[in-house]
């Protein structure tokens, strides 16, 4: 029999390993039943391992004009990133970073505003162990043309390590329109190394709360390397777009302005100027421009001065006053037009007013001098209103305090009232200050028979998460300063400073429109506030007007202050040149009937909603008019016009069903009509060119979904007859090189 030895290493072994397993198992049952881990829960470590999550970009909310016309919107944009590292390639057949330095750096250089030296420094030149770089400016804001080039050279040349990451830019599609008062918004970097875009300027600033979207999130499980775990279910926070911003303005009349502002800009050079455009029987502003201007794209040509000068900034307003004054003397019936004064001079203290002609026209009648806007016949006129009761006036006009517009910033201007030769001053527009919005708020009372309207640029906001309105802005009255018999005699006098002979504002006549209004040449005070500025050209032209005369649909004041006239010119030339083409082309793009034309007789539309499409359009037909419908057909959801609308015979009515549109032929619709149908359609119509259609991409009868882009080809009636006779000229032409031959 063996004497049993104990096992002195066996039993150490057995104690320390039987230690360690008690240890363990201890260990995983504590945290089996806490769920912690050194204080730590568990749950949490896991979900940061193996838990993810992306975020889901909001759009910025649009500007849009009246008709859904896009001003400012988001669009996609792409910027360059060049990978350096090798490690971005390892274990990889496929290459991954930049290998051909000097190759791509000239490809590079084609698409990109840096040389090529530039860029292969940048690569050549980067932190060492840096994994990727950017290229600044340079190499932001691409859009999608430009990076589909670059990426079919780089695959073609077979050069790697270029990414394009996609992001979104403000996008601003019609350049220098009515920048100031758009604005701009661009791009600022967070603590947090994330991006946001916020307005800086103008409606994007003011705007900014509403207009900023809330970026949703994407939450998912992955596996170690990242990728998403197939029974893993993911978790989606929709983004939330900013809010649409729906304007009064009108993009079509607002191109004629800035074509207008552009040519006077090109031809006379003056330090600024101003237009605006409103309908006088709403209040909505339809356009506003200045000059100098920029782009909001790249902020080219922006200055010191961040102020819009139509809502901001205060002027003397000069001789357009007058026509306040006039209106005043018409309203307590003190206006004798055959009544005489001696013109040239006048008297008041020891001051002395004198007219534009300093020896005057002699003694001449009150009509007369409102027609040569004669500064002494306003002082006349005024002796007879009486000083303070004409400043009663001035503040029924709204002028010395703001017009309330829905923006920022709006000034007041001042009315001089201390003195009797204040008082006189202020009634040929010289001391008192004024807005151009005020002016134009107040020739609205004799625009619209003596009601005057409060001028307003938001017309609604509207949620595109959900298409609710926000806010409805609607007309509203501001005032009634003077009637409407007194309204429709100030009109008449004033569409004789353009008729007569002796008028101011002959230059404004129009072939096709009567049009009153009263010029301006006011004097600018010098830089140091002591006394007025003198010499040719150093003054502020305008031109205050509306159109048709006997029932005004459009007011435009427009401002020029120091053009370089050339000899002989009058500060009336470029003014004219700027109000002209813009009271023309905006009177026909909205359908108002010239003067010498005869009357067209009109039919009230009915309403067609509710009934089925085949009933409405008999219905439509049998009132007199032409129907498109838009969708299968099935139960009319609406209509344009509305109900009770007085048009035309013959005019189109869009009747919206549902399902999808067969395309129309759209030839000799007016814009109007194609954006009605745009908007109730929803379809991607792409509209080149203004007046009416005399092309479209897509034939009649095509059934179209809302992806496919659809271009519109319009002119104007001057477009078309020129384009004709060109072709008649050539047909000529080669008629006779085939008998020659």
């Amino acid at each position: 029999m063996k004497k049993f030895r104990f096992q002195w290493g066996a039993f150490l072994m057995f104690v320390v390993f039987g230690g360690l397993f008690f240890i363990l198992f201890g260990r995983i049952l504590f945290i089996q039943m806490t769920g912690q881990v050194d204080g730590k829960e568990l749950a949490k470590i896991a979900a940061n391992q193996y838990e993810k999550h992306a975020v889901l970009q909001a759009n910025r909310g649009a500007i849009v004009d009246r008709n859904d016309v896009p001003i400012a919107s988001d669009t996609l944009s792409y910027h360059v990133v060049a990978v350096l590292n090798e490690a971005a390639s390892k274990n990889s057949k496929r290459k991954y970073h930049v290998v051909d330095y000097k190759e791509t750096a000239r490809v590079l250089a084609k698409y990109l505003p840096l040389k090529e030296r530039e860029i292969y420094d940048k690569m050549k030149n980067a932190r060492e162990g840096a994994w990727q770089i950017e290229f600044g400016h340079a190499g932001k804001d691409l859009n999608r043309e430009t990076v589909l080039k670059m990426k079919e050279e780089l695959d073609r040349k077979k050069l790697s390590g270029i990414l394009f990451v996609e992001g979104k830019k403000r996008f601003y599609p019609n350049g220098r329109f009515a920048s100031y008062l758009v604005g701009f918004a661009q791009k600022e970097e967070l603590e947090n190394n994330l991006t946001v875009t916020k307005g800086k300027m103008g409606l994007e600033k003011t705007y900014n709360e509403q207009l900023t979207g809330i970026d949703g999130k994407v939450n998912y499980q992955s596996d170690g390397w990242g990728y998403l775990l197939p029974t893993a279910s993911k978790q989606i926070t929709e983004p939330k777009d900013g809010q649409t911003i729906k304007l009064t303005l009108d993009k079509t009349i607002s191109n004629f302005v800035e074509e207008a502002m552009d040519q006077v800009e090109e031809e006379y050079s003056p330090k600024k100027m101003m237009v605006l455009v409103s309908n006088p029987k709403t209040g909505e502003i339809l356009a506003m421009s200045q000059r100098p201007t920029f782009n909001p794209m790249t902020r080219e040509g922006l200055t010191e001065n961040w102020l819009n000068d139509a809502v901001e900034q205060t002027i003397e307003p000069g001789s357009p006053m007058k026509m306040f004054t006039l209106a005043a003397a018409v309203e307590e019936g003190k206006w004798a037009p055959d009544d005489y004064f001696k013109s040239g001079s006048y008297r008041i203290y020891d001051r002395v007013i004198r007219d534009v002609n300093v020896d005057g026209w002699g003694t001449i009648t009150f009509m007369e001098g409102l027609q040569r806007s004669s500064n002494v016949g306003m002082a006349y006129l005024l002796e007879r209103i009486g000083d303070q009761k004409f400043i009663e006036y001035v503040h029924k006009f709204g002028f010395g305090k703001q017009t309330g517009i829905d923006l920022p910033n709006e000034a007041a201007g001042v009315v001089l009232d201390n003195y009797p030769a204040e008082r006189l001053t202020t009634s040929y527009g010289q001391g008192s200050t004024v807005t151009p919005l005020q002016m134009i708020q107040a020739a609205s009372a004799i625009a619209n028979n003596g009601v005057m309207m409060k001028p307003y640029v938001i017309d609604q906001i509207i949620d595109p998460n959900t298409k609710e309105v926000l806010e409805n802005h609607e007309p509203e009255e501001s005032g009634t300063p003077i009637s409407a018999a007194t309204a429709k005699e100030v009109r008449e006098i004033l569409a004789t400073t353009v008729t007569s002979e002796n008028g101011t504002a002959q230059k404004y006549h129009l072939e096709n429109y009567a049009v009153g209004g009263k010029t301006g040449t006011a004097e600018l005070p010098k830089t140091d506030g002591k006394g007025y500025m003198s010499g040719p050209g150093n003054y502020l032209y305008s031109f205050l007007g509306m159109a048709p005369i006997d029932d005004p649909q459009l007011l435009i004041y427009v401002t020029v202050q120091q053009p370089k006239l050339k000899a002989g010119e009058q500060g009336s030339d470029p003014v004219s040149k700027v109000f002209n083409p813009i009271m023309e082309n905006s009177l026909k793009y909205l359908n108002i009937a010239p003067d010498d034309e005869q009357v067209i007789p009109v039919k009230k539309v009915g309403d067609y909603e509710r009934e089925d499409a085949e009933t409405a359009a008999s219905l439509a037909v049998e009132d007199g008019f032409q129907t498109v419908l838009i969708g299968e057909g099935g139960k009319v959801t609406k209509q344009i016009p509305k109900a009770d609308t007085k048009l035309p015979e013959d005019s189109i009515i869009l009747l919206e069903t549902k399902g999808d549109t067969t395309f129309p032929d759209m030839t000799g619709w007016s814009k109007k009509v194609v954006l009605s149908f745009m908007n109730l359609s929803k379809l991607d119509i792409r509209i080149n060119g203004e007046g009416y259609v005399v092309g479209q991409s897509v034939t009649e009868g095509t059934v179209v979904n809302k992806k496919d882009p659809i271009v519109v080809e319009l002119r104007t009636p001057e477009q078309q007859y020129n384009k004709k006779k060109s072709n008649e000229d050539k047909e000529q032409n080669e008629e006779v090189q085939i008998m020659g031959g």
